[in-house]
């Protein structure tokens, strides 16, 4: 294994805990987005059903714990965290990348969380850029026997790496072995971003290699530019690093735009969302589920019961949007309709007291 794996793992963990890596003015896109309130919704709140079948399983609401981290004893113990909330939620959940301990097995308990979280979706992840460096199917079958996953996620960062000195860059000819992992594994293969987003065209590419879901992780929550800045080794990397801290597509846009591309296709919103009404706007503009990391990261570096709290926070609010909107399942929500705000508020208060000078 490269000596550099844990120690990378390590610096991301400590840098998206203690350091400013949100994009600078780029958002996630959700605030030009808001819902029709229904003032008559004719349903009980307790009536509200916010439960999904996804990749064959049903979640009591359409929230995956993002993947995050593993391969390091504090990703060892969050992990556990974020597994224990999970099963108590009835939500999915993401490991970080698996690399590690397909390189070196002693780290594999730092990701076994099937004894604290029996029941639930739980999807393995490696980079597919590894398909490039001599990772097979067999690594990727190895890597969801070892946790005993759902399903395997398959990230995409040609920028991440691009920007690490230790990067990986040769992502060319990649969909050819994308598309022969989803024909040989047993398991449902779903593409992600790590938060720069799915375009359109590369969701339609990944659909036709056979993909059984895709995550658009899209730009607004954790810039990984960023985080790659506070790494780097000399001036030159941070300068590079930093020029790309607004770059990427808004997760609603991603949503969007894939899901009219694909109208059929599983898809995760993920990137920025931080609240239950974000997560009801991402399923109204065509999400099946949401990812969500940053919350609960941070919840998991304090205890298992402040993760529990935040997937209850999550759940409540989206319950509560779903009320005010009239819709009394996901189906329902999927129809409800979105004012597009197509520019931001404070921008049009500002132009109409410009006006007034």
């Amino acid at each position: 294994m490269r000596e550099d794996h844990p120690r990378r793992k390590a610096d991301h963990l400590r840098i998206s805990l203690e350091e400013d890596v949100s994009f600078e003015t780029l958002t996630s896109g959700f605030e030009r987005y808001r819902f029709v309130h229904c003032a008559l919704p004719e349903i009980a709140l307790e009536a509200v059903d916010t439960a999904v079948v996804f990749l064959g399983k049903r979640l009591q609401a359409p929230l995956l714990i993002s993947s995050m981290t593993g391969g390091t004893p504090q990703g060892r113990e969050i992990n556990r965290r974020l597994a224990q909330a999970a099963q108590e939620a009835g939500i999915g959940m993401g490991l970080g990348s698996l690399r590690a301990a397909v390189e070196d097995p002693t780290l594999a308990e730092t990701y076994r969380v099937r004894d604290v979280a029996p029941d639930i979706l739980l999807l393995a992840n490696l980079g597919a850029v590894q398909l490039n460096y001599g990772y097979t199917v067999d690594h990727c079958r190895r890597a969801v026997e070892m946790v005993e996953a759902d399903g395997l996620i398959l990230h995409l960062n040609p920028l991440q790496e691009a920007l690490q000195p230790e990067g990986q860059t040769d992502f060319s000819d990649l969909l050819r072995k994308v598309e022969a992992v989803c024909r040989a594994l047993e398991v449902p293969v779903i593409v992600k971003e790590v938060g720069w987003g799915l375009s359109a065209d590369v969701a339609r590419r990944l659909a036709d290699a056979g993909v059984a879901a895709l995550d658009v992780a899209g730009a607004g929550g954790t810039s990984w530019s960023q985080v790659e800045m506070y790494r780097a080794e000399n001036g030159l990397q941070r300068a590079v690093a930093a020029a790309f801290r607004d770059w990427g597509i808004p997760t609603a846009e991603a949503v969007r735009e894939v899901r009219r591309a694909l109208p059929h296709l599983p898809i995760i919103a993920s990137g920025g969302i931080r609240d239950g009404i974000q997560v009801a706007k991402a399923i109204a503009l065509g999400a099946t589920v949401c990812g969500v990391a940053r919350p609960f990261l941070v919840a998991a570096a304090e205890s298992a019961e402040a993760v529990a709290e935040t997937a209850a926070v999550l759940i409540t609010q989206l319950r509560v949007a779903m009320f005010a909107v009239g819709a009394p399942d996901l189906s329902a929500l999927a129809r409800a309709p979105l004012v597009e705000d197509r520019e931001p508020r404070r921008t049009r208060r500002a132009r109409r007291i410009e006006r007034h000078l």
